[in-house]
């Protein structure tokens, strides 16, 4: 009787975050950082392009030196990058846009769920220190895969999963990963995460990036109210990040 008294007050205390935290954390995030939502400049954003440097094509994984990038999308941005960012082998991860065919976009523009673009993480990974299907198995048990229409209280085009292969063995890794999971039938439904080919990367604004350690209490307050930190507990046993 107290456990259920417990878990009833618990998903009324995420209910209420979602429908406060989550929207305030969202909107105040660009004011905590002393600008405006949607506004932004080259000096404080880097767009990366399949052309530039420091960028892969859909055919090159290389990035500096010896590194290789992998490319996801999980729904919220936000919730994605801590998970990366603790693993052994991860050089670096950047937040942005991917998917779409408007250049150089805003989240203001993103969030119209008009551009194509899904927010995404870039992660940039050493392979002799961590394998890129170790970083699909942390992009598997930080995601609902089943879902079509965005990921937990996020809908729309935007929010949509997605693993962008730079490569020919990330692809072939890719499908192998997501055949395994399905077969696995470790979720009733089917895995609607598609592999698609990567495309140009557009840097989301400085205030996104790391905004887990920039506003914590938000960040955590918008994970638990849009039920992602349940669905990993129940899903995989233990938070994972």
């Amino acid at each position: 009787m107290r456990r259920s008294i417990l878990l009833a007050l618990t998903a009324i205390l995420a209910l209420v975050s979602l429908w406060v935290w989550g929207p305030l954390a969202r909107s105040s995030a660009q004011s905590l950082s002393g600008g405006q939502v949607g506004s932004s400049s080259k000096s404080d954003r880097e767009h990366s392009t399949a052309g530039d440097s420091n960028m892969p094509t859909s055919n090159q994984s290389l990035s500096k030196g010896s590194n290789l990038v992998a490319t996801f999308a999980g729904g919220c941005f936000w919730c994605l990058q801590p998970a990366f960012d603790q693993l052994a082998g991860v050089t670096s991860t950047a937040v942005g846009y991917t998917g779409g065919k408007e250049p150089d976009p805003t989240y203001e523009q993103i969030s119209t769920g008009r551009t194509g673009h899904k927010e995404a993480i870039r992660v940039e990974y050493d392979p002799s220190k961590i394998s890129y299907e170790s970083l699909l198995a942390t992009f598997w048990q930080n995601i609902d895969p089943t879902q079509a229409d965005g990921q937990f209280a996020d809908r729309g085009p935007q929010y949509r999963t997605a693993i962008f292969f730079n490569s020919e063995e990330q692809r072939l890794a890719a499908e192998l990963s997501k055949k395994n999971l399905d077969a696995s039938k470790k979720f009733s439904k089917p895995i609607a995460t598609p592999i698609e080919p990567a495309g140009d990367f557009y840097r989301a604004e400085e205030y996104h990036q790391g905004y887990y350690k920039k506003n914590a209490m938000h960040y955590k307050l918008y994970k638990m109210g849009s039920g992602r930190a349940s669905f990993i507990e129940e899903t995989w046993g233990k938070e994972h990040e």
